[in-house]
């Protein structure tokens, strides 16, 4: 009886995931309705309607047939992009679940970003940046986008203010008194060990 009942469930569930588009398969929205902004106008005739999201949001371009031989990274921090539309042959991104490398034809995944190196590898050269926090978003047509909460190039970190902070912070964890102050001095020392190990790693 069992084995009957999870054989339909499993009958049930394939012909519910193959009649599903993936949603890198699904046409792109449009950019206005139209009927909105025919009702706005009506109404408000001297004011341009309110624009939304998808207005400057440019749709990716559809899944290759052929795997591409670059991957299309855009690299963005809060107050600046630091890479954008830039084809490369592979990033290496510091995920929580440790380092990921992401190369053309990735698979779609979304990772949590922890601190530590994010390597962008151009043919021979390798630019390195030391990355905070953030997610990285792999698209299935070999686009790759990196949200980072703070980046600085790794060349430009000094170690022996990095030392000095490691110091710090774990001077202030062992001294913290409530859980508040421990959950920023050990953000301190994570930060810190990690700025350490990529210098001296």
């Amino acid at each position: 009886m069992f084995r009957q009942i999870s054989r339909n469930l499993l009958a049930r569930s394939s012909m519910i995931r193959s009649s599903r588009s993936l949603s890198t398969d699904l046409p792109a929205a449009a950019t206005a309705d139209q009927t909105f902004i025919d009702a706005w106008k009506k109404v408000v005739p001297n004011l341009d309607p309110p624009k939304t999201p998808l207005t400057f949001m440019q749709s990716r371009p559809p899944i290759p047939s052929a795997l591409p031989t670059k991957l299309t990274v855009n690299f963005v921090l809060p107050y600046q992009s630091e890479l954008s539309n830039k084809e490369v042959d592979m990033v290496i991104i510091p995920a929580t679940t440790g380092q990921m490398g992401v190369l053309p034809g990735h698979v779609p995944t979304i990772a949590e970003l922890k601190p530590g190196v994010l390597s962008v590898h151009e043919g021979n050269d390798v630019t390195k940046y030391f990355i905070s926090s953030g997610f990285a978003f792999i698209h299935g047509n070999s686009f790759a986008d990196i949200v980072a909460v703070e980046a600085t190039p790794l060349d430009q970190i000094d170690p022996a203010q990095v030392q000095k902070g490691l110091a710090e912070f774990t001077q202030k964890l062992s001294s913290a008194s409530t859980d508040l102050e421990k959950a920023e001095a050990q953000i301190g020392v994570d930060v810190h060990s990690a700025l350490n190990s990529a210098l001296t790693g």
